[in-house]
């Protein structure tokens, strides 16, 4: 569990400027169904944060380990072509298209984020197995729309 301030609080320390209230867990979208089976057992999920110039994906769990801009992947803004975001089964799925590549991400829809991964890990468990603080759900609808806006 993490705490959005900290994220951001590394990701700055690493040289980018990241955008407050712009930060979600997103995983790879599963290619097919065999695939969608494996991924769920892998759990590898990631910090998707806007900052001013590019959005950056980072490992979750790598931020709190003295990060390193090598081990982030960032993604300019300049550089996207389009970005199209659907609705997938409880998830929405992200294509980000770039002159050379299609990156195809998986955001948790935040109605369920509190007791599936995205809660787990942007939350704070509380007292009765209460969740507060669940930055991913709290940012998700402002971080789509932002991502709708950046092409249009």
């Amino acid at each position: 569990m993490a705490k959005e301030k900290e994220v951001q609080e590394v990701i700055s320390k690493i040289g980018y400027e990241p955008m407050e209230g712009r930060c979600i867990i997103v995983s790879y979208a599963a290619a097919n169904l065999s695939d969608k089976i494996a991924k769920f057992f892998q759990n590898e999920f990631y910090v998707f944060q806007m900052c001013k110039k590019e959005v950056v994906l980072v490992p979750f769990g790598q931020w709190k380990l003295d990060l390193k801009k090598e081990v982030t992947l960032d993604i300019p803004y300049e550089i996207i072509k389009s970005i199209q975001i659907v609705e997938s089964g409880l998830n929405y799925k992200v294509t980000i298209e770039t002159d050379d590549d299609e990156i195809i991400l998986s955001a948790q829809q935040k109605e369920l984020s509190d007791w599936r991964s995205a809660g787990t890990l942007a939350g704070t468990w509380g007292v009765l197995v209460k969740f507060s603080d669940n930055w991913h759900k709290a940012n998700l609808d402002d971080t789509l729309e932002e991502l709708r806006n950046l092409k249009k």
